[in-house]
């Protein structure tokens, strides 16, 4: 049978039918749930496709169904590690429930956002989950996907409405500025570009932790940008101050790691010693635990985000609207808003 099935053309989910002397739709059920179909005829087909060396168009297997089994993931930036991690996790996760999974990138611009939006619909998705722009993004367009399909926000929420799993920042954030207040000099903060509402609830945060100290908030002038690139817009920032007479305090809490990353550089670059000590010139503090904090100079103290727990969580609440429950990923979570604590990750940079 095999070198029979070998010499036929087979280009198309027909052909593949005929070859292997089944209906369509069972074969289209196998494709759809190898175990819907009897163990013989599992056996069968899967012959068949060894034989034939044939692969299905499974977006076009899965756009023929009422909800296709696909999960779209939009992040705002395909760059940043924390989102290639995060999305990393989602899909492998989505691929052990039998998902696809497709990453579409907002590039940090509400109309890029909007076109993933168009093409997560197109495509019928059976649910999305999205770190939202939040600040610039298009509401309307993502409400009224919202009412199509199940969404999870993650990382930035984009109300306080929406189901969401993230960071609670009025935990991280506190965590690391109590740290420096007691081991050392108050902390100047370090801003994020203003890209998404983690901008905005860090900097409360980390005011309200300062006031509770009966400390005084002290903020770099970082300027008013809105990039994604926040190494070099930190980068740019750390050297103006510099060279305009330094920070005014010794310690720098950074909003995030690619905003430490370019406070370093610039810290660096002018011949300024960090870390911990009375020789010091400057203690750096981040926020996130990038893969990369850990090989800085001097390695980067900071706050670790569990994108692990986060990616798995935001999976499983999509499933749970889907109504699947899926073994692996363990029962859904309760309540459509997760806020996950952050660690302090201690290194030498503070």
């Amino acid at each position: 049978m095999a070198g029979r099935l070998a010499k036929k053309n087979v280009k198309t989910m027909e052909d593949f039918a005929r070859a292997v002397g089944l209906s369509r739709p069972t074969v289209s059920k196998f494709f759809h749930d190898p175990n819907s179909v009897r163990a013989t005829t599992r056996t069968k087909i899967e012959a068949a496709l060894k034989a034939t060396r044939f692969r299905p168009n499974i977006f076009a297997v899965n756009l023929n169904r009422k909800h296709s089994k696909i999960i779209g993931i939009i992040i705002p930036d395909p760059t940043d590690p924390f989102y290639m991690a995060l999305s990393r996790r989602i899909e492998a996760g989505a691929n052990e429930a039998g998902y696809l999974s497709l990453v579409l990138s907002s590039h940090g611009q509400p109309e890029f956002e909007e076109r993933a939006i168009e093409t997560i619909t197109a495509l019928n998705v059976g649910g999305a989950i999205i770190a939202p722009l939040g600040i610039k993004s298009h509401r309307a367009r993502l409400k009224a996907l919202g009412d199509r399909i199940p969404i999870v926000f993650v990382d930035s929420p984009l109300d306080d409405k929406e189901p969401f799993v993230g960071t609670d920042n009025h935990q991280s954030i506190p965590l690391i500025t109590e740290y420096l207040c007691r081991s050392g000099e108050r902390p100047t903060y370090f801003d994020l570009p203003a890209v998404n509402y983690n901008v905005v609830e860090r900097r409360k945060a980390y005011v309200a932790t300062m006031e509770r100290f009966g400390l005084e908030p002290t903020f770099a002038a970082t300027g008013d940008c809105e990039s994604w690139d926040f190494e070099r817009v930190a980068y740019e920032a750390a050297g103006k101050i510099i060279r305009e007479g330094g920070f005014s305090t010794r310690t720098i809490l950074c909003a995030n790691d690619r905003v430490a990353f370019g406070v370093l550089a610039a810290l660096n670059e002018a011949g300024a010693k960090i870390g911990i000590g009375p020789e010091c010139d400057y203690r750096v503090a981040g926020h996130d635990n990038q893969p990369l904090s850990a090989y800085t100079s001097p390695s980067l103290t900071t706050v670790s985000q569990d994108c692990d727990r986060m990616g798995r969580l935001a999976l499983s609440l999509v499933f749970s609207k889907i109504g699947q429950v899926d073994p692996k990923l363990g029962e859904p979570p309760i309540g459509g808003r997760i806020l996950l604590n952050g660690e302090l990750v201690f290194r030498k940079s503070a």
